[in-house]
């Protein structure tokens, strides 16, 4: 499960969860435009529904989504930092934060565990320790850090559930 918290200042977010992949896994996972919509979203709440990326430093990405009532929303940013499979920094501006720029940035540690591979028990796997951070709130209404951090508990959740059982946003409801 999802940890979220806020920074007291109200100016981060920052999630984590494991899951039972190695990080390169996760890796390709966060940043292919393939899988990333087959993941991100599930019905009744939001997904997303395109997703382009030039995958370097200094590169643009997009995401193009729909809300449960089918409003159109959107997010960009630009790729500031990647060191695959390990680091992944980019900016975000989402189209209902006005012209809010926070950055995002992704750790993924790798862990050896015993007894929770997906296949059976007892069975040692490489597993990633997802550490995911948002900053750039300070100065913003508190309620939009509060409704980013419920966001990232989601979205640590879709991506544990795609990467250990094969869950996409079409099984979810």
């Amino acid at each position: 499960m999802a940890t979220v918290a806020i920074t007291p200042d109200q100016n981060a977010v920052f999630g984590e969860i494991f899951i039972a992949a190695p990080p390169a896994r996760v890796f390709e996972a966060l940043t292919d435009p393939v899988q990333l919509p087959k993941w991100w979203g599930q019905e009744g709440t939001y997904r997303i529904t395109e997703w382009k990326a030039d995958l370097r430093p200094g590169g643009k990405w997009s995401s193009v989504g729909a809300r449960a009532d089918g409003t159109a929303f959107r997010v960009d940013g630009e790729y500031l930092e990647l060191d695959p499979p390990r680091l992944l920094v980019h900016t975000w501006i989402a189209s209902w934060s006005g012209p809010l720029k926070t950055v995002v940035r992704w750790e993924l540690e790798p862990h050896t565990v015993h007894g929770l591979h997906p296949s059976g028990p007892r069975k040692a796997c490489t597993g990633t320790l997802v550490k995911v951070r948002q900053e750039g709130f300070a100065g913003s209404p508190p309620e939009l850090a509060i409704g980013h951090g419920e966001g990232w508990k989601r979205i640590l959740g879709w991506l544990l559930g795609y990467l250990e059982k094969g869950e996409t946003a079409d099984m979810r409801q």
